[in-house]
């Protein structure tokens, strides 16, 4: 059901830019007014756009809302709901770091393979 009226929401809104990007600026303001003939000029088209985006826009803001309750319905809840605050930085180190501290995470754990450290494997001076 969601999907039906997702895609007859995206079919209005298509509708609904196209329809505004016919109607002719008042202002002139893009600089494209009156000069490509006579295409959809006249006052009776003038209202036929005008209807149409009315009712464009009301069938937007009726599928927008049902679009809501549908989701609110199935349980899926806002990204406001997520983790609520954001995650903590790690804390500093007690003291200075030093070369030990350096390492210690640069090195392979005892034991273990060789080559599955945690830190990147590179080549410690000595």
């Amino acid at each position: 059901m969601e999907t039906v009226i997702i895609v007859i929401h995206l079919m209005v809104v298509l509708a609904l830019v196209g329809v505004i990007l016919l109607q002719k600026s008042e202002g002139g303001a893009l600089g494209m007014g009156g000069g490509g003939g006579n295409f959809l000029s006249g006052r009776g088209t003038a209202n036929v756009l005008t209807r149409a985006t009315t009712y464009l826009a009301a069938a937007f803001f009726a599928t927008s809302i049902i679009l809501t309750i549908l989701h609110n319905n199935t349980g899926g809840g806002s990204i406001l709901d997520g983790s609520g605050a954001p995650a903590a930085a790690p804390s500093a180190p007690a003291g200075a770091a030093t070369t030990d501290d350096l390492k210690n995470q640069l090195t392979p754990p005892a034991g273990g393979d060789g080559g599955s450290g945690t830190g990147p494997q590179v080549p410690i001076s000595q």
